[in-house]
């Protein structure tokens, strides 16, 4: 069997290398050059360059023939491009998932066809399987990393049974440890390299210098929203209720509609997978009709106006103008520009005299507006419901996909290393909503929503709200 490997110059891709070849393959090397462009880049010029040099003497170590490939062009057509469109409209896309989409299991995995390859085969914490469809045909299974606290299954999520067909993950089944062990006692050069990180290709970058090579800065009111606003909302007190309505029989106490925190950078393991029971009922979301699903899926809208007013300054009693005390919220600081901020930042807003931190809760791209709330309990973080549009629900498992008026329960997370959470996938006609046991802090329209069966990825879509 001919493996191509794409060989990064990290230790995972290494050792994926060392590891098939030890098993007999006939395995060759195929490093790709992704991006040029150095602007907004942090680890200044050419880091490329070094990952290529440390690859081309991984390949001389494990004694496999080493190529390069310069897919730069379809990079920068089907990534960045992407990536750029989907901030200007004031959404946050996942290069690394259409990195994996466009470029590794597609552009690249053509390239490594050319050259004689059977299999690609990747440094991806992961594992897939085969199985029997009713069919007779095969039907390629995708599950989380043995190593739960490095899992990548989440960035693989846009795959498809033709793309998996031809993937390898080599160190699926292992720990990081073990592989840094491996390539230590192999004498790999690139067995103490960090891993990297960022913008996949590209690298580490400060996001707002690299969004302006083609979005232009515009400066905006930063605005503060006060817990007083939610406490009339008409929005607030229908999703309210509408959740309280959804409620299995026999449950007491209010509805919850904030999240508890949880840390992302703690070390994830087995527990993440275990099952809940919902607070909901199956039969009475199955009742609820559409509009009022798409209703409860809405994001928060903000809409608070300041009146100016005058007074009299300093000891000549200068005439002076100041927005007016507003019980819902306060202008508390200017951005550069709406597009280039995400729902759940907190970093970069530059604004002081606040106990806890502040933390970007949505954004208003037409009106240039970014609103921010105190603390991680803030209502407007929170969310229970999210739509993903019907043109951009994906299943891995096309052998099992959900029918219009189904109802499933899965596992499922919205971000890389968010434990999995319980949640009921809803199919309607306006597309597929994800109603979670709990309330989830962030959800990110442009981002992918994964759902899990146990450790198996089963599908993915795009947040639309």
């Amino acid at each position: 069997m001919k493996v191509c490997v794409g060989l990064s110059g990290g230790v995972d891709s290494s050792v994926a290398a060392l590891l098939l070849k030890r098993a007999g393959h006939d395995v060759f090397a195929l490093f790709m050059q992704n991006w040029h462009d150095t602007t907004g880049t942090l680890h200044g010029d050419c880091e490329w360059e070094e990952d290529r040099f440390v690859a081309e003497m991984v390949a001389r170590k494990i004694g496999i023939p080493f190529y390069f490939v310069d897919l730069s062009e379809e990079y920068r057509q089907r990534v960045v491009d992407y990536m750029f469109d989907e901030y200007s409209k004031g959404r946050t896309p996942n290069p690394d998932v259409l990195c994996n989409r466009e470029i590794k299991f597609d552009a690249f995995l053509r390239c490594a066809m050319r050259l004689g390859a059977d299999y690609v085969a990747t440094g991806h914490y992961c594992r897939k399987d085969e199985i029997q469809g009713p069919d007779g045909k095969p039907v390629y299974r995708i599950f989380a990393g043995s190593d739960h606290n490095k899992d990548q299954s989440y960035f693989l999520c846009q795959l498809t049974q033709e793309q998996l067909s031809k993937a390898l993950f080599p160190i699926g089944d292992i720990d990081k440890p073990q592989v840094r062990r491996l390539a230590h006692k192999a004498d790999l050069p690139s067995a103490d390299k960090k891993d990297s990180q960022g913008i996949c290709f590209v690298g580490k970058v400060d996001l707002p210098t690299f969004l302006q090579q083609k979005l232009h800065p515009e400066e905006g009111d930063i605005v503060e929203v006060y817990d007083a606003y939610f406490q009339d909302n008409p929005q607030y007190r229908m999703i309210h209720d509408t959740l309280l309505s959804l409620r299995r029989d026999g449950q007491t106490g209010d509805i919850r509609m904030i999240t508890d925190y949880i840390s992302e950078t703690r070390p994830m393991t087995g527990n993440d997978y275990a099952s809940t029971q919902s607070p909901f009922s199956s039969e009475k979301i199955a009742a609820l009709p559409d509009d009022e699903l798409l209703m409860l899926s809405q994001p928060m809208k903000y809409e608070i106006s300041f009146k100016t007013e005058t007074y009299r300054s300093g000891k000549k009693h200068v005439k002076k103008t100041r927005y007016a005390d507003n019980p819902f919220g306060k202008i508390v600081g200017r951005h550069d520009g709406a597009q280039f901020y995400t729902i759940g930042q907190r970093r970069g807003l530059n604004i002081g005299g606040h106990a806890e931190s502040l933390f970007v809760i949505a954004t208003d791209i037409d009106r240039n507006i970014i609103y921010v709330g105190e603390g991680h309990a803030h209502k407007g973080l929170s969310r229970s419901c999210l739509r993903v549009a019907p043109e951009d629900v994906h299943w891995i498992r096309e052998d099992i996909p959900m029918r219009v008026g189904e109802i499933r329960r899965y596992r499922v997370r919205i971000r890389y290393r968010q434990p999995l959470q319980g949640a009921f996938l809803i199919m309607r006609e306006n597309g597929l909503y994800v109603l979670f046991d709990v309330p989830q802090r962030g959800i990110t329209p442009g981002q992918f929503a994964v759902w899990y069966e146990g450790e198996e990825m089963l599908g993915s879509g795009v947040i639309s709200c």
